[in-house]
């Protein structure tokens, strides 16, 4: 089975508000109406993301993480488009999502569950701070949306017990013995990174948020290595380059991510160029090592030095990563004005597109082959869910206009 979808993306450079309508119209046409159609229940409250290819559910089991990414994706949504017919049912469902959450999310000593059953009752714990990061955006939006800051200061509440616990390290069993590696991951700071953004935009402690902002950028520079251009996921504590399997292990993916945050974090600055700066050569690297010079797409793994990835999905081709790099490219073009970065979302936008989308059914598969042939027709998962996707699409609706304005 294999998609053969071709939609004819405009060319940026050509006519960036014809992008923007593309993204749009992708985006409250087929996407949100998938989600919004097969997604949220409304007896139990939350969603449901374990969705087959035409949106029926294969399991009923809840995911955290995703009753916070919806939960602020909905609430964002109806803030972003407020005339939209649809945002009234937007609304109301980032309100199943966030009082899912206070109802069912937490465990007695305040960290978050990974995954309940459909009522709320608790299946698992992971020792990652990703469920509260992520209930964090998704408190702070709709505390924007409905009016009521209490919603925001529980954002800010539950982002004081994250930093504790990062600061507290004997609070959470470590992945490997500390005492014989020590080791830091990129991904927490790059989601505190947004975390904070999100918080300070919705109405959250601006000096707190901005200090987090500036530790987690900080923070982000150490696993930069420009001898070998590349960001990578796992360093020693200060920044030492493990060789290792784990310490070699790139994500494209990841890095993109953290680089267009950066981006806007410089956009909000007044287009600081330190920040600038260090968020285009994340880019740069992570386009270069990410993009499938035979296939096309971005990779989901590579190895700092080259070697073989022993992970068996390194050469996949997963939904996420694609999102990424299509907004890295724009934030990135936005900044500079450079056609190099235009080529770069042209040519991501219309292969990920190309292959992903399904016409038929709508929304896109989350899993192809490093041929782009497809692995799984579903459409959501515990890890995929309404939330990648359409924040590509709302942010780069956003981005194309203002590129088309300048």
């Amino acid at each position: 089975m294999s998609a053969s979808y071709s939609p004819s993306i405009p060319l940026i450079q050509n006519d960036p508000t014809r992008v923007a309508d593309f993204y749009r119209t992708t985006l409250l046409d087929d996407i949100a109406p998938f989600w919004l159609r097969h997604s949220p229940d409304r007896a139990e409250g939350g969603y449901f993301t374990c969705l087959n290819r035409d949106g029926s559910r294969m399991q009923d089991d809840k995911s955290i993480w995703f009753q916070g990414r919806m939960g602020w994706m909905f609430a964002r949504l109806a803030l972003a488009y407020p005339e939209h017919p649809s945002r009234p049912q937007w609304a109301e469902a980032a309100r199943l999502g966030v009082e899912f959450l206070e109802r069912h999310g937490f465990d007695t000593d305040g960290r978050m569950f990974y995954s309940t059953t459909r009522d709320g009752r608790p299946l698992r714990k992971r020792r990652y701070l990703f469920s509260e990061c992520f209930a964090v955006i998704a408190y702070a939006a709709y505390g924007e949306l409905s009016g009521h800051h209490r919603w925001i200061a529980r954002a800010e509440e539950l982002l004081d017990l994250i930093l504790h616990y990062r600061d507290t390290p004997s609070l959470v069993e470590p992945k490997t013995n500390p005492e014989t590696r020590p080791m830091n991951g990129l991904s927490l700071p790059m989601i505190l990174l947004v975390t904070a953004q999100e918080l300070r935009r919705s109405g959250g402690d601006k000096a707190k948020c901005n200090q987090l902002i500036e530790d987690s950028i900080a923070k982000i520079s150490t696993f930069m290595h420009p001898g070998m251009q590349c960001v990578l996921e796992i360093t020693g504590t200060n920044g030492e380059f493990l060789d290792t399997l784990d310490g070699r292990c790139l994500n494209p993916g990841h890095a993109l991510e953290a680089g267009w945050f950066i981006l806007e974090e410089a956009r909000h600055r007044g287009n600081a160029p330190r920040l600038q700066t260090l968020g285009l050569q994340i880019i740069d690297w992570s386009l270069e090592l990410g993009w499938d010079k035979e296939f096309g797409g971005i990779l989901y793994f590579r190895d700092a030095k080259g070697l073989p990835c022993t992970e068996y999905w390194h050469d996949m081709k997963f939904w996420w990563p694609q999102n990424e790099a299509i907004l890295a490219a724009l934030y990135a073009y936005r900044a500079t004005g450079n056609p190099v970065y235009a080529d770069w979302h042209d040519r991501i936008a219309q292969w990920a597109f190309t292959h992903f989308a399904d016409p038929e059914k709508g929304e896109w598969y989350g899993y192809l082959h490093r041929d782009g042939s497809i692995s799984t027709p579903v459409k959501g998962t515990m890890y995929k869910g309404f939330f990648h996707l359409p924040r590509m699409l709302m942010l780069g609706d956003t981005l194309c206009r203002s590129i088309a304005t300048t």
